[in-house]
């Protein structure tokens, strides 16, 4: 039950992150981050249960609490003023590439991956290549998306690959730890919301590729 549960839970990660990729619409591909966020607090509760942890069940709640609810929140409310168009309408890399990109990278994650697994091989070790895919996905997102909000659901996709990997390569991630980690993306969600909402007013716009055109 427990490979069977910490496979479902990987298997939602990488599923999530490849959505992420396959819509446009922005309000879509915030509603799939959020059910990232609760794909990887199930994640890390499968985790907890495994090892009998209370610490752990309490990461996972705030895990859930923050990726799931406060963090799409923000992101929503960012989306929620825009007097522009809510999809992302021309991407650098059409969707056909970027699901072909998307099989390139998981098979790169898997190859790259083997040497850390090899260190410790368990069913957790097993699935670091899910978490180090969605890492590069999420980097995938934030190089070729044109919208400052759809780049910032990419630098999130990252820190969410980074924390699985964090908790499948040790379960030992403190409560004070993760806490860190998780105001400091909580920090910087806020002031790249506050930063777009500025593009906003200032340009009109928040694509990117066209503020770079302006000239003084």
């Amino acid at each position: 039950m427990y490979v069977q549960l910490l496979d479902l839970a990987c298997g939602a990660l990488l599923l999530t992150a490849v959505l992420v990729l396959w819509r446009r619409e922005l309000v879509v591909i915030i509603r799939v981050f959020a059910l990232q966020g609760a794909a990887l607090a199930v994640l890390v509760g499968v985790l907890a249960a495994h090892e009998n942890s209370a610490e752990l069940w309490a990461v996972a709640l705030g895990v859930f609490v923050l990726r799931a609810g406060v963090l799409p929140y923000l992101l929503r409310r960012a989306l929620a003023g825009a007097g522009e168009s809510r999809r992302e309408a021309s991407p650098l890399v059409n969707v056909s590439a970027s699901l072909l990109a998307a099989a390139a990278l998981t098979l790169l994650a898997y190859a790259v991956s083997q040497p850390l697994v090899a260190l410790a091989p368990s069913a957790a070790t097993q699935a670091i290549p899910v978490g180090v895919t969605v890492v590069l996905i999420g980097f995938f997102v934030l190089v070729t998306r044109r919208r400052a909000l759809s780049q910032l659901v990419g630098f999130l996709l990252m820190d969410n690959g980074i924390t699985a990997v964090g908790f499948l390569t040790t379960t030992s991630v403190g409560l004070v730890v993760e806490l860190g980690v998780s105001l400091d993306v909580l920090l910087a969600v806020l002031v790249l919301q506050v930063l777009t909402t500025r593009m906003r007013e200032t340009f009109g716009d928040t694509d990117l590729d066209e503020l770079r055109e302006l000239r003084d």
